[in-house]
């Protein structure tokens, strides 16, 4: 059995393709998915699966959803080994509680282009600074991400890749939820 971390990108949001997080958990359950947690209603799971390409395990989500609810939800699927590494390799561990509060790891589904890091890399932007890897940019907002320029959408034009964005208290939680396992 191998853990992942699955994030769906922009559910329940102001009322817009609304999700239950109980009923979700249930419909994965009857797809074979095992040990099936869910954390907020912003499309947090960790589940097992067998041994399983990480691709068709996103795939199963995503036609889950589309079955059930009638659309579409961007899904990214992390094998627990990668979301530990994406956490341990973080500059947040260094920041006191207050600074990780406007901390978040926009995750990307595929590594972008080095020409298209190198670009992004290059630009600044008043109150918010990032670093970029090939799986995530590590991003503060000193004035939080609702007013943020460097939003998931900005991420994913400049990249040419999806991207779906979580705090550090998501972050850590969602690891916490692997230590059940």
């Amino acid at each position: 059995m191998k853990t992942y971390i699955i994030l769906l990108r922009g559910i329940n949001v102001s009322g817009h393709k609304k999700i239950k997080m109980t009923d979700l958990k249930q419909m994965l359950e009857n797809i074979g998915m095992q040990n099936v947690q869910t954390y907020i209603q912003s499309g947090n799971i960790v589940l097992n699966v067998p041994d399983e390409n990480v691709q068709i395990l996103e795939k199963k989500v995503s036609d889950v959803i589309t079955r059930n609810y009638g659309f579409e939800v961007p899904v990214l699927g992390i094998e627990l080994a990668s979301f530990i590494e994406i956490v341990n390799q973080s500059p947040f561990s260094e920041y006191n509680d207050s600074e990780r509060k406007n901390a978040y790891f926009v995750l990307l589904k595929n590594k972008p282009e080095t020409q298209l890091i190198q670009s992004l890399e290059e630009e600044n932007y008043p109150n918010e600074s990032f670093k970029t890897t090939q799986n995530c940019i590590y991003l503060t907002c000193k004035n939080g991400y609702g007013n943020a320029k460097c939003n998931t959408n900005f991420f994913e034009r400049k990249l040419k890749v999806q991207a779906t964005t979580r705090n550090y208290k998501t972050m850590v939680k969602l690891l916490e939820m692997t230590t059940a396992y």
